[in-house]
């Protein structure tokens, strides 16, 4: 075993839980074998299944495809595999250099376990949609290579197994989104310290992602921003707008540590709070302290939704600034990328409402309030643990709206 360098990592416990888990539910399924394709899509979201499988990943073009068996020894794929790989953690000792052909090199893998006439699990494969996925993530050349190689065998979508054991968190699991969610913050602090009247928006998305960086925060990571006197929306990235008096920053921010990503939404108002936000932020307030008592294991994502939206209605006052206000929930998992189950505007899935919550999921928790029409919205939101009591921040700053001084 080589020396490894100094990164964070998930015990050797760890890894066999989550094998015992993955290869239960294979078995059940009657699948020989997993594979995993490659794709850094999505800030590495859509790579997470390999990541989780092997503790192989970490960079943005950091490509790696596992090949996972029932029995046997994983095997991790990538480019420059030797020189990186295993020099970064413990769980996987069969590395394999791809040259940048995955497919080639998951069909060696393959004919070695001699899985032919076998039943050949695919993640990402597109029959099933996964959180955000409803194309796949498989590459067309990865996929070819794979059924010409094995025109005998099943080849099957592999997806929900692994979407499903991730829904659940041990503890390493649970602690690692908690160092996420502390660096999180401190990114949230370097934001309302940088925002000024004259700063460029840019900059203070610059300062927020340094205070994320500098605590251990690896890269990429998802952050879609917005400034302005009142926005509604976020765009992808900041802009090169000076901040005036008055104005909202609305973002949602994530850290990344060892792959899992904790975010939070926290809107921050430069000098002073417009009185429409102020009024919307008491409705938004209290469906996120109402639902949050609730968060407990047996409700549903569904249940969850129905009582957001009641709580808004019964919250929303019938004058004034935010008179029949109405309540958006937007709840997803949170974990090695984008976890399920999710649910927001748009994404209302049936299987994804009738999940029933259990202990220790973790989710983002974000309900926001609007104005009729959306003509102004205000949304905060954290990181969330299940718990038999109900949810639980897994952050610590204070639940109200950032004002940036001076």
């Amino acid at each position: 075993m080589p020396e490894l360098y100094q990164y964070p990592r998930f015990s050797l416990d760890e890894r066999d839980r989550r094998w015992a888990a993955v290869r239960a539910r294979m078995a059940e399924a009657n699948l020989d074998v997993i594979v995993c394709p490659n794709n850094t899509g999505h800030s590495t979201d859509f790579q997470a299944n390999c990541r989780y499988l092997s503790h192989v990943g970490g960079g943005g073009d950091a490509d790696v495809a596992v090949v996972f068996p029932l029995e046997g020894e994983v095997t991790a794929i990538a480019t420059s595999a030797a020189a990186r790989w295993p020099t970064v953690q413990e769980w996987t000792t069969d590395v394999r250099e791809a040259r940048r052909n995955y497919g080639r090199v998951a069909v060696e893998r393959l004919k070695e376990l001699g899985v032919e006439h076998g039943r050949i699990g695919i993640t990402g494969l597109g029959e099933d949609a996964g959180t955000r996925t409803p194309e796949g993530t498989i590459g067309y050349g990865f996929w070819k290579q794979l059924r010409e190689a094995f025109p005998e065998a099943e080849l099957v979508d592999a997806t929900s197994i692994l979407t499903k054991i991730r829904y659940v968190k041990s503890d390493e699991e649970v602690a690692t989104l908690q160092k996420s969610m502390d660096i999180v913050e401190l990114g949230i602090e370097a934001k309302i310290a940088a925002a000024r009247v004259g700063a460029l928006d840019w900059e203070v998305w610059a300062a927020a992602q340094y205070g994320m960086m500098r605590a251990g925060s690896e890269i990429p990571v998802h952050c879609n921003w917005i400034s302005g006197p009142n926005p509604v929306r976020t765009l992808t990235r900041p802009t090169m707008r000076t901040l005036e008096k008055g104005d909202m920053i609305l973002n949602e921010m994530e850290a990344n540590w060892m792959g899992y990503r904790s975010q939070a939404v926290q809107p921050v108002f430069i000098e002073v709070i417009n009185p429409v936000h102020a009024e919307l932020f008491k409705v938004q307030k209290e469906i996120f302290e109402t639902v949050m008592e609730q968060l407990k294991p047996g409700i549903s994502v569904k249940e969850i939704s129905d009582l957001a939206e009641a709580t808004g209605k019964k919250a929303a006052p019938s004058s004034g600034p935010a008179a029949n206000a109405e309540c958006k929930l937007t709840m997803h998992g949170r974990g090695a990328g984008d976890d399920g189950p999710i649910i927001t505007g748009h994404a209302r899935d049936p299987e994804h409402l009738a999940v029933r919550l259990e202990e220790n999921m973790v989710f983002i928790f974000k309900p926001s309030a609007e104005t009729p029409g959306c003509t102004h919205i205000c949304t905060w939101g954290d990181t969330v643990l299940i718990t038999p009591d109900g949810g639980r921040r897994m952050g610590k700053r204070p639940h109200e709206l950032a004002i940036s001084k001076g």
